[in-house]
């Protein structure tokens, strides 16, 4: 039986110079099954196909925005099955956005947690610091 390959495509490297996804993510999400198994050459190397390089965008962009690796499967399983709406897109951006603006507000909340603790040391030689009391409070 031959085995399954070609003699143009791109190479891991390019995938990863056009994408500006490191190699071992390219190879971490074909393991799980984010991007598929590229075909090989005789000698063995990776070589993605434009539709893969276009799906690794897709997913490094998703990726920039804070979406997480299921959020993502899930909209790719939505694209491959080609049976989404645009609505169902919206509902789940919508979502993702509501837990970006939760991590906001807690963010903040550290934050002036965090100036309020600092503000009370005095930075000095004393092994007494409010910051690990304030750290140690129940």
């Amino acid at each position: 039986m031959k085995k399954n390959t070609i003699k143009r495509g791109y190479a891991i490297g390019e995938m990863s110079r056009q994408t500006g996804v490191h190699i071992e993510t390219i190879r971490y999400y074909e393991r799980i099954g984010i991007i598929p198994k590229p075909d090989r050459t005789e000698g063995g190397n990776r070589q993605y196909n434009h539709d893969q390089l276009k799906r690794l965008s897709f997913v490094k962009r998703c990726r920039d925005l804070g979406f997480t690796l299921d959020e993502i499967r899930a909209f790719l399983e939505m694209v491959d099955r080609d049976d989404f709406t645009c609505g169902e897109v919206h509902g789940r951006t919508m979502s993702h956005l509501r837990n970006i603006k939760k991590k906001l507000s807690d963010l903040k909340r550290m934050e002036k947690t965090l100036k309020s603790m600092s503000a009370q040391c005095s930075k000095g030689d004393m092994p007494e610091c409010p910051i690990i009391e304030t750290l140690f409070k129940m």
